[in-house]
């Protein structure tokens, strides 16, 4: 029994299994001296010694324990033996660390509980019934979302994976029931991991809207014939039993034959010799030192990082390093120290010399890379040891006002920190040197800023380029987010030190000592992210696009973005002038269509206009209970004749060049080199294309008289010309290689017009003297089956019935049936692996692709089959971009290249090279594929050249 004072406290149940496998693939694979493999076992102990660390703060917890998985097989095996059936089994690696990390529990003083037939999860259920019974709180310590059937009367979760506590609402969120409902939901929708079968066609959210409506599972079995939808009714009917089976398998057992009592699981501190002798046993240095320091042992038993370059660490008796380096320990072990003299700095730069690779990292004093200013650098050659290095930082701002009349009139003074120039003279050399590799996060910005300053960084990594390599789609790829989920660890924020909102400071600001705390963290990070990434891209064959594709483009990216592109700040001027004018007779014909004055930017007085007050049909309301008025509504209501939402989509084009473009672009020019220089992000999209940011030059429309002219005040400047090159169809000759189609490839070896001869072949009318809308139609369909166009999509686009759109695609399928067969075939891969690949091995990854329901796992299943071919057509024009510098400084050439929209490529060379830099440049393009893909297709390149952007393409 619990004593009475301790029914108060928190019973902490800690999911050992969720634990074990966050561990195994949070770090990578590390090894004793005697090969036996530690990288879970670290992993669990830095976790269990975070939570014993984070419980202790408000002192509530009073028993803590964890809780193992026996074996496989449970009880639940013998009511359906395909249970967990699925499953495979656990990696050869990890299987030596399940009792090692139970000796670790133990060497932490925790019980450590489990027991044959059962899973961990009834364990825990049996703990709450017996807690609830006296009124004793608990914690499960899991991300499980079977365990939230126990939420609620005292019962919390707490999520590791997203450090967050899961309680009633959270349960509502997942499930749409309350807990004692969630076995009732997930007996209906089952769970594919688990092999627990459910009912055919039933998901999460249509199980709970059931389960709402009846009660429970056995009151809607018993109601099935009720059901209105026909397929519902009879699956319910004819899988009742299933259903039935599927809710014993998901209960959790709460009457586990234990024989721990709850005294038996009253926190403890842990023996120190124990404690100790097995971290020392294991090689956990870092952690070690934690243990020891606040043990009391002499410090110095073993340091917490490697003592300054040029002295000699101590050795420590019994303590086996992983092979491979040291264990990564959390960055709370870590020393990082403020570097403020010349002499400091040698040091580090002769230990990142000697270790051959540094993590480096800029503070500065904006985003924008042309314009910031450096005020410091970060180095970290080993984990758990980093140095920030100040350069500018200022005094801090006055408070109060100056007394000048005998009080002290002294301005505060700059803190003590290396002359900048100094500083960068010596740091040049290691930055340079080929022999010695820089890592960085999101190295591109640095890259940008450090040359500004005359340091050009070469051979680097990039840990955001590795991880999007590596799991684009998956996940984010900054660098916050990778440390959580590679290192359990949340750095710290940069609003933490700077402040946010107006109250935010500039870097430069921010205290000598909270300053090193964040930078020197952000070095320590990306040094271990780096350790736990790269070692990836070998195992899982992904290092050819990393090393040919995204590292080179970066140096490439940072060319183009330094070179920026000129404005014509006059022809803007004029063109938001003209817009102005044009927008304001848009909202005097809206508001005469409306018969009645509003605010016509307003999506809910807009809604309220159209659905309301005139009553159009087709209006859907959000949550909010506002009428939705995005784009495909109003090209809805357009199409069908009604004219106030036509002149709103009028209204709103023009509105947003205004804001985006003719107004916002003269503020972006610098005013030191007078162009606009864009920032292209790398991680942005899961195929890989890049994205155009502050400003997004790549969104400015090209088929609208207003996108033309918007591009016409982009211009070369006096002597040169620009120059555009556009990928012709490159998608569809993709598909037609991809889908391996003989027709559409011969059409385009051949040259011939490839929306015309769809045209002909799928609606069976010659090519001579075709009518062009049959030609636009056949244009449309060509396009659309990329992105998984539907019939209703089409129907809209052509302005023809659904029926006869369908029509139209039926025919297409029936004269290209490759094509149906390459989508099968894609879909089905994906569901199997989670990623289709590109021609050139980019995996690009597509969440929701097993998704219950059917139209998140519709659109996943369509980006599934674009995906493939949209990030064959990236990697194509990043590989010309890559080798067009060296191709044009071959050729004596010295145009730039300044953008990428898209397909397109804009150039800015001297007029007399014009076209001698248009012909190299499309030659590149169109060899872009080759040599190592050879495609089935031709590329060809429609070139431009003119005094502006708008005359080039």
């Amino acid at each position: 029994m619990i004593a009475t004072d301790a029914a108060r406290h928190r019973i902490y149940l800690v999911d050992g299994s969720g634990y074990i496998f966050r561990a195994y693939y949070a770090l990578p694979p590390l090894t004793r001296p005697d090969g036996t493999p530690v990288g879970a076992v670290l992993g669990f102990c830095n976790m269990l010694q975070k939570l014993i660390d984070d419980t202790k703060v408000d002192g509530s917890v009073s028993h803590l324990a964890v809780v193992f998985d026996s074996a496989r097989k449970t009880f639940r095996n013998d009511i359906y033996p395909e249970y967990k059936a699925n499953r495979e089994a656990a990696p050869e690696d990890l299987v030596p660390q399940f009792s090692l990390i139970r000796d670790a529990t133990r060497a932490f003083s925790v019980h450590s509980i489990e027991r044959e037939g059962y899973e961990a999860d009834d364990i825990i259920a049996t703990f709450v019934a017996r807690a609830r019974t006296i009124g004793a709180e608990v914690v499960i310590v899991s991300s499980d979302k079977d365990l939230m059937q126990l939420v609620g009367d005292g019962v919390t979760m707490l999520d590791p994976m997203k450090n967050r506590i899961v309680d009633l609402p959270e349960v509502l969120e997942k499930f749409g029931v309350a807990p004692d409902r969630v076995v009732d939901v997930q007996s209906l929708a089952g769970d594919s991991t688990d092999n627990v079968p459910g009912v055919p066609g039933i998901g999460i959210k249509t199980a709970a809207q059931l389960i709402n409506e009846y009660g429970d599972l056995e009151s809607l079995l018993a109601r099935a014939a009720e059901i209105k939808q026909p397929k519902r009714r009879e699956n319910l009917i004819a899988f009742a039993e299933q259903a039935r089976i599927s809710r014993q398998l998901v209960a959790l057992a709460a009457d586990v034959p234990l024989e721990e009592g709850f005294d038996g699981l009253l926190v403890a501190d842990p023996d120190p010799a124990t404690l100790e002798g097995f971290l020392a046993e294991n090689g956990f240095k870092a952690l070690l030192a934690k243990v020891r320091s606040r043990n009391g042992s002499p410090a110095g038993a073993l340091p917490a990082a490697a003592p300054p370059a040029g002295s000699d660490p101590d050795p420590v008796a019994g303590a086996a390093a992983p092979s491979g380096g040291d264990e990564a320990p959390a960055p709370s072990d870590s020393v990082y120290e403020l570097v403020q003299d010349t002499g400091a700095l040698r040091r580090w730069i002769a230990a990142a010399s000697k270790a051959g690779v540094v993590a480096v990292d800029t503070e500065t004093t904006s985003l924008d890379a042309m314009r910031a200013e450096l005020v410091g650098v970060s180095l970290s050659a080993e984990t758990g040891r980093a140095c920030y290095i100040p350069l500018g930082h200022v005094a801090p701002a006055p408070t109060g006002e100056l007394a000048f009349d005998g009080g002290d009139s002294s301005m505060p003074e700059a803190p003590k920190q290396i002359d900048r120039d100094e500083a960068l003279a010596l740091l040049k050399p290691m930055l340079e040197d080929p022999a010695i590799l820089k890592v960085g996060q999101n190295l591109k910005y640095d890259l940008l800023v450090l040359r500004r300053y005359g340091v050009d960084i070469r051979p680097f990594d990039d840990t955001m380029l590795l991880s999007f390599t590596l799991d684009a789609g998956r996940h984010g790829h900054g660098m916050d987010e990778l440390s959580e989920l590679h290192l359990a660890h949340k750095p710290i924020a940069f609003k933490d030190v700077a402040g946010s909102g107006k109250a935010m400071k500039s870097f430069a600001e921010v205290p000598l000592e909270r300053a090193c705390d964040y930078a020197a963290e952000d070095a320590d990070v990306t040094l271990r992210l780096f350790q736990v990434l790269k070692p990836r891209l070998a195992t899982e064959h992904l290092a050819t696009v990393y090393e040919t594709i995204e590292r080179p483009l970066a140096p490439v990216l940072v060319a183009m973005e330094a070179a920026g592109i000129k404005i014509d700040s006059g022809q803007l001027t004029a063109l938001s002038s003209d817009f102005a004018g044009r927008i304001a007779e848009y909202e005097k014909e809206i508001h005469a269509l409306a018969g009645d004055a509003f605010n016509v930017g307003s999506p809910k007085q807009l809604g309220e206009i159209l659905f309301d007050r005139m009553g159009l049909e087709g209006g859907k309301k959000g949550r909010n209970g506002a009428w939705s008025t995005d784009a495909n509504v109003l090209e809805k209501l357009a199409a069908e004749g009604h004219e106030l939402p036509a002149r709103v989509l009028d209204w709103r084009q023009l509105a947003k060049l205004k804001s985006t473009y003719t107004d916002a672009l003269q503020n972006q020019i610098n005013p030191q080199t007078g162009r606009v220089h864009t920032s292209f992000a790398m991680a942005a999209a899961a195929t890989g294309r890049l994205a155009s940011t502050d400003p997004n030059l790549q969104n400015i429309p090209v088929r609208t008289a207003e996108g033309r002219k918007l591009r016409r005040a982009f211009i070369a400047e006096p002597g040169h010309k620009l120059i555009s090159a556009d990928y012709s169809q490159i998608e569809l000759r993709l598909l037609a290689h991809i889908a391996d189609i003989g027709s559409l490839k011969a059409a385009f070896r051949d040259g011939l017009d490839i929306h015309a001869m769809t045209a002909s072949q799928v609606f069976g009318v010659p090519i001579e003297g075709m009518d062009p809308s049959v030609r636009r139609s056949a244009k449309a369909i060509n396009f659309g089956i990329i992105y998984g166009i539907s019939a209703f999509g089409l129907a809209q686009q052509l302005g023809v019935p659904q029926r006869q759109a369908r029509d139209y695609i039926d025919a297409y399928f029936e004269k290209y049936p490759g094509i149906r067969a390459y989508m099968d075939r894609t879909k089905e891969f994906c569901h199997h692996h989670g990623y289709v690949e590109t021609v050139f091995g980019r995996r690009c990854h597509i969440g929701g692709i097993n998704d219950r329901n059917p139209a998140r796992r519709g659109f996943s299943e369509r980006a599934a089959i674009n995906a493939p071919i949209q990030g064959s057509a990236a990697d194509i024009i990043k590989r010309a971009m890559i080798r067009m510098p060296e191709a044009l400084a071959a050729a004596g050439l010295k145009a730039r290249m300044l953008l990428q929209v898209h397909d397109e490529l804009i150039f800015e060379a001297p007029e007399a090279e014009a076209e001698a830099t248009a012909a190299l440049v499309t030659s590149v393009m169109e060899k872009a594929a080759l040599p190592a893909r050879a495609l089935s297709v031709p590329l060809t390149v429609d070139a431009g050249i003119g005094d502006n952007w708008g005359e080039a393409h």
